[in-house]
């Protein structure tokens, strides 16, 4: 996972507090396991936010992994929220026509 770890920053989530999750800059299948761990840590309780500005690489199955978590959080009334996206996963979660379904903000001019 390139030294890097998906980071949660809410280690004691109360309910009704959001979880903050920052994906790794290296978000492709060798960080899943890791990142599926955290997530489903924050999905207990009920509000993601998520931070994907440092991403620099994306592959599907990280883009798979944050549609599960979109689907999880519908079916139980939770909420996600982007504190930031990057370039890189806007770009493929467009190609692969999700930017709509994991509702990425739109990235700025450099």
């Amino acid at each position: 996972m390139a030294g890097k770890r998906a980071a949660k920053h809410d280690e004691g989530q109360a309910a009704g507090e959001v979880a903050t999750v920052v994906l790794p800059a290296d978000c492709r299948i060798a960080a899943q396991a890791a990142l599926q761990a955290e997530l489903a840590q924050a999905l207990q309780g009920g509000a993601i936010e998520l931070d994907g500005s440092q991403v620099e690489r994306v592959d599907t199955a990280a883009l798979q992994l944050l549609v599960l978590l979109r689907r999880a959080l519908d079916g139980c009334s939770g909420t996600l929220a982007w504190r930031g996206s990057s370039a890189a996963l806007n770009d493929a979660a467009g190609l692969l026509g999700l930017a709509r379904i994991l509702e990425l903000p739109a990235v700025g001019p450099a």
